[in-house]
């Protein structure tokens, strides 16, 4: 249900978007805590199908704890800790986007480049999916079983440390999907859904290893595009 209300929020939003005359395309001229507001729905909707087997996987060992006459720890507590992280992370989303637009303000070269920049973020992300630290990442992810026997932590501070440290392998599997959304459209649903089905893929279905290679050499493919077409991607900079 929290995906669902969530994807609501993300499709009405996109509904209503006004992106004419906006002097900030990358933060859609948004306040922080409004752009927060927005950032942790769209994770929510994004990261929740893919994540959902580690959470329900920690909600069931603690059920059985439970039920044996064990200490029980609530599963908002591992969730909200993964939540906390993807929400430090739009933080930095946010001063990164406001730093751009300021630069691009006081630079034409910028201004000029827009697309090739966005070009080179999607190849960034291409060779990221090929990367060493992928794999270790995604390691973590693929297997929830293996991820709560062998970093479970007893207690209320325990099951924070595992959503903590659970956010960061999740964050650094995804972490450049959610920056590439700024080049092909924070408002932009098809993009935001073809992102959930890739990391769900990824994290969840046999198939995923060549779903993440194929996925690389379409990024690498687009941005490589963009570089050379500067016009490929939405705009940037209003």
């Amino acid at each position: 249900m929290l995906t669902v209300a969530a994807w609501v929020v993300v499709v009405w939003q996109s509904a209503t978007a006004d992106t004419e005359g906006m002097d900030n395309m990358l933060t859609m001229d948004m306040a922080l805590p409004i752009f927060l507001a927005v950032w942790v729905a769209m994770m929510v909707a994004m990261m929740f199908p893919a994540a959902a087997p580690m959470i329900l996987t920690f909600a069931r060992v603690q059920e059985r704890k439970q039920q044996g006459g064990g200490p029980y720890v609530p599963t908002w507590i591992f969730a909200g800790a993964y939540v906390a992280v993807w929400t430090a992370f739009g933080v930095l989303a946010y001063a990164a986007a406001v730093g751009a637009m300021e630069l691009a303000d006081n630079s034409m070269l910028l201004m000029d480049n827009a697309g090739r920049i966005g070009g080179g973020i999607l190849i960034l992300a291409g060779l990221y999916q090929l990367s060493p630290a992928k794999d270790v990442c995604l390691s973590k992810c693929r297997s929830p079983l293996a991820f709560v026997l062998g970093s479970w932590r007893d207690g209320r501070a325990g099951a924070l440390r595992m959503g903590l440290e659970h956010g960061l392998f999740c964050l650094g599997c995804c972490w450049l999907f959610f920056v590439i959304v700024f080049p092909l459209g924070m408002t932009n649903v098809a993009v935001l859904a073809a992102l959930v089905l890739l990391m769900f893929a990824e994290k969840a279905l046999p198939f995923g290893q060549r779903a993440r290679v194929l996925a690389a050499v379409g990024l690498i493919a687009y941005g490589s595009v963009a570089v050379v077409v500067t016009d490929a991607l939405p705009s940037l900079m209003g």
